[in-house]
C-alpha cells in the first residue's frame, strides 16, 4: 500500500461494515478498490472467491482485473470475481434459472430484439410510440417492477398501454426461452426478495461486496447490492455524487443518501486529491459544481502547477468551431510532436461531429468517433450470433428468423408467416415447427425444401458441438451455413470481403479466449453483455465522442465545443428549471483535461433556412473569469500565439519544398 494518500489508506483499512468512499474525479478509486482486495484476502478476512467487484462497463471490469492480477500472488486472482452487474445478473440466472422458469441456455435479447417484439406487439404503431412504450418498459423493469406492479402503478393512458404491452412481452420472452438484458438485474431481485434461502446462500456465497460508480445505480440494482449484502452491509461502495450524469437511463443518485438510512452504521471517507488535472482546471470545475446542492460537500485539489488558462472561444457558427478546433489540434501535433491519440472533442450529441470531421479531414488529421458501427453491430457478426444463439437454444424464435434467412435460402416473408401460425397452432417454438413434417407438407415445395436444408445443417451442427472448441464451432459454422460463400458473392472488393471475413475471425478468436471451462452457450450469453464501446478502440487518432462516453476517460489536451444555452446545458432542462444534471455533465467534462482544455461557443446557427443567434452557455457565469482566457480579452497573448502559429504554418510550406 506504499504512496496510499491517508483517506486511500483509511478506505482500504476499513474492512467490516458498511463504507461509502467518495471518490472525486482522478482520485485514485480504482486503485483503492484493488488494494482493498488485496487487504482483504492477504489479513485473511476473506477468501478471493468470497470477493465480488463490480463494475458499470466491461472495459472497467477488464482494466481491474488486469490490475488484480498485478496486485495478487498465485491463483488468487483468478478467483475474485470482478465484473459488471450485468454479468453478475447473467451468473445468477444461470445457476438460479428454474426459479423464474428458465431452460439453461436461455438467450439474451439485445436492444434490436426488444424492439422488434414490441414493434410487432405494437402492430401498426408509429415508430415514436413504439419507442416511448419501450423505454417506458425499460424504465419499469431498471425500478424492479413486475408488469401486474407496472399497471398498478400507472397513471397516464401511455402508462397503462405500455404496462399492458409489458405483459404479452414477458409472455413472449419467457416462450422464447430469454431473457432481455433489464431482466439480468430484475430477475435475481426478485428470486433474492422472494426466497430468503437463496438469498442466504448467495450471501456465503459473496462475503464481501465492492461496487464501484455506485451513484449510477438504478433502482433495481440498488436492491440488488441490499439483497447480496444483507443487514450486516459487508461492503464497500464507491461513488461521486458530482459524476452522477445517467439519470435519463433510470440511474438514482438519491441512491446514495438511501444507503445512509439503509444502513445506520455506514462510514464516509472522502478521496478529494486528484492526480489527473493542473489546479486551474480543478478550480474551475470546483467553482461549477459548488453551484449544485450537495449532501456531502467535496473540493477536489492537486499537488501540480497551475496550468494554462481554459481557453474560450466565441465562434461564428459551428463550421467556424470545428475550423478552429481543427486548426489548433493540428498546430500542436506538428509544432509540438503530441500524437494524436492526445487530443479529444467533447459534445452533448453526436450531430455534432460532422462539421468537426470534414475540419479534421481538411487538415489530414486522423480521428476517431467513439459509438461509430461497433464491431457487434455488424452485419456478418450479428447473422453469426443468431445461428449460435439458436444451436444453444432451439426456443428462440428471434433468432430463428434471422438465421433462417442469413443467408438467403428460398424462404421468404410468406413462408415465415405460415411456419409461425404452424408453430403457434402445435405450440411449437419455430426452429422445431421447421422440423416437423406435418408442417413442411403445408409449405409450398421450395420453400420446404430451403427450410429442411436449414435444419440439416443445424443438426450436423448441433451433432458437431461437443467436439468442437467454441472457436472451431463459430470457424465451421460460419462456412458450413454458408456465411463465407455468402460474403464471397456480395463482397465486389477484395479489400471488403478479407476485412468482413476478418470479423468473423475475430469473433472465433473472442470465443476461443473465452473463461477456462465456460460452455459455447455460456460463451454466447457474455459476448450478449459487451456494449457497443467495449471494442472501441480509437488507436492513435484524435478521439471525438459525448461528453457522455467520456465518463472515466482523460486525455492531456480536451476542446469542448458547443457551449451554448440549448445545447448545454440542454433546452429540455431549460424548459423544466432543472439544471443539475447538465452542470454534472459539464464537470465530467472538464475534470478529463490533464493538461489544457478549451471550450467554444457559436453566436448563430441556422434553423429552417433562417439565421438564429445563439446565447454563450449560463454556466460561464458560473467559472471564475481569472481561471480563463477569452478570444481579445489579452491582445498581447492573442497577438504572440498568433505569431507563432504563422511561423510554424511558413515551416511547414518550406518542409514541403525541402
Amino acid at each position: 500500500m506504499h504512496g496510499l494518500n491517508p483517506p486511500q489508506h483509511a478506505a482500504v483499512m476499513h474492512c467490516e461494515g458498511p463504507l461509502l468512499v467518495l471518490a472525486g474525479a482522478g482520485s485514485g478509486k480504482t486503485r483503492v478498490i484493488v488494494e482493498k482486495i488485496g487487504q482483504l484476502i492477504a489479513s485473511k478476512r476473506y477468501p478471493a472467491r468470497r470477493i465480488a467487484a463490480i463494475t458499470f462497463t466491461n472495459k472497467s471490469a477488464k482494466e481491474m482485473r488486469e490490475r488484480v492480477a498485478k496486485r495478487l500472488r498465485g491463483g488468487d486472482a483468478d478467483e475474485v470475481t470482478i465484473c459488471t452487474f450485468h454479468a453478475l445478473g447473467l451468473k445468477f440466472l444461470q445457476i438460479e434459472h428454474a426459479a423464474v422458469g428458465l431452460k439453461r441456455g436461455f438467450s439474451i435479447f439485445d436492444a434490436d430484439d426488444s424492439t422488434a417484439q414490441v414493434k410487432d406487439l405494437m402492430y401498426g404503431a408509429k415508430p415514436d410510440d413504439i419507442e416511448d412504450v419501450k423505454n417506458l418498459i425499460s424504465r419499469a423493469k431498471n425500478a424492479g417492477l413486475s408488469p401486474e406492479q407496472a399497471m398498478a402503478a400507472a397513471r397516464s393512458t401511455r402508462e397503462k398501454e405500455a404496462a399492458s404491452v409489458y405483459e404479452r412481452y414477458q409472455l413472449r420472452l419467457t416462450a422464447f426461452n430469454a431473457v432481455d438484458f433489464d431482466d439480468l438485474i430484475r430477475l435475481p431481485v426478485q428470486v433474492l426478495e422472494e426466497n430468503p434461502e437463496i438469498a442466504i446462500a448467495w450471501r456465503e456465497r459473496i462475503g464481501y461486496l465492492l461496487v464501484d460508480e455506485c451513484q449510477d445505480t438504478n433502482d433495481a440494482q440498488y436492491r440488488l447490492l441490499k439483497q447480496l449484502a444483507g443487514s450486516k452491509g459487508n461492503f464497500t461502495c464507491v461513488g461521486d455524487d458530482d459524476q452522477s450524469i445517467y439519470a435519463w437511463r433510470g440511474a438514482n443518485p438519491e441512491n446514495l443518501q438511501q444507503m445512509a438510512r439503509d444502513y445506520p452504521a455506514l462510514e464516509i471517507i472522502k478521496l478529494e486529491q486528484n492526480y489527473r488535472c493542473s489546479n486551474r482546471v480543478l478550480r474551475a470545475a470546483n467553482a461549477l459544481i459548488a453551484n449544485n446542492p450537495h449532501e456531502h460537500l467535496k473540493k477536489l485539489w492537486s499537488d501540480q502547477a497551475d496550468g494554462e488558462r481554459i481557453r474560450v472561444w466565441e465562434c461564428r457558427n459551428s463550421e467556424h468551431e470545428a475550423e478552429k478546433v481543427a486548426a489548433e489540434i493540428s498546430f500542436l501535433a506538428t509544432s509540438k510532436k503530441i500524437p494524436w491519440s492526445d487530443f479529444c472533442i467533447l459534445f452533448r450529441g453526436n450531430f455534432q461531429s460532422r462539421p468537426l470531421e470534414k475540419a479534421l479531414q481538411l487538415v489530414r488529421a486522423p480521428y476517431h468517433i467513439t459509438g461509430g458501427t461497433a464491431f457487434l453491430e455488424r452485419q456478418e457478426v450479428k447473422d453469426t450470433l443468431s445461428w449460435l444463439r439458436l444451436l444453444v437454444n432451439p426456443d428462440d424464435d428471434t433468432a430463428f428468423m434471422r438465421a433462417v434467412q442469413s443467408p438467403k435460402r428460398e424462404v421468404g416473408a410468406g413462408t415465415l408467416a405460415k411456419l409461425a401460425e404452424l408453430a403457434s397452432e402445435k405450440d411449437l417454438p419455430m426452429a422445431h415447427a421447421a422440423e416437423a413434417i406435418g408442417a413442411l407438407s403445408q409449405l409450398p415445395p421450395r420453400a420446404a425444401n430451403g427450410l429442411s436444408r436449414f435444419t440439416d445443417i443445424l443438426r450436423d451442427l448441433r451433432a458437431e458441438m461437443p467436439k468442437l472448441s467454441s472457436g472451431d464451432l463459430v470457424r465451421k459454422l460460419v462456412k458450413d451455413s454458408g456465411l463465407v460463400s455468402d460474403l464471397r458473392s456480395a463482397c465486389k472488393e477484395e479489400s471488403v470481403y478479407q476485412r468482413r471475413l476478418g470479423n468473423l475471425e475475430e469473433l472465433a478468436q473472442w470465443f476461443e479466449g473465452g473463461p477456462r471451462g465456460a460452455s459455447t452457450a455460456d460463451l454466447a450469453a457474455q459476448l450478449a453483455l459487451l456494449s457497443r464501446n467495449d471494442k472501441d478502440d480509437g488507436g492513435n487518432q484524435v478521439r471525438m465522442m459525448t461528453m457522455h462516453a467520456s465518463k472515466g476517460l482523460e486525455f492531456p489536451y480536451v476542446f469542448i465545443i458547443g457551449c451554448e444555452d440549448g445545447v448545454l446545458p440542454h433546452q429540455v432542462s431549460l424548459d423544466e428549471g432543472n439544471l443539475q444534471e447538465e452542470r454534472r455533465l459539464l464537470y465530467v467534462g472538464i475534470t478529463r483535461a490533464k493538461v489544457q482544455l478549451w471550450m467554444s461557443y457559436s453566436k448563430l446557427t441556422r434553423k429552417f433556412g433562417e439565421h438564429v443567434r445563439l446565447k454563450p452557455s449560463r454556466f460561464f457565469d458560473e467559472i471564475p473569469a481569472e481561471e480563463m482566457q477569452r478570444d481579445g480579452a489579452d491582445p498581447v497573448a492573442d497577438a504572440a500565439r498568433k505569431k507563432e502559429r504563422a511561423s510554424a504554418g511558413l515551416a511547414a510550406i518550406q518542409a514541403l519544398f525541402d
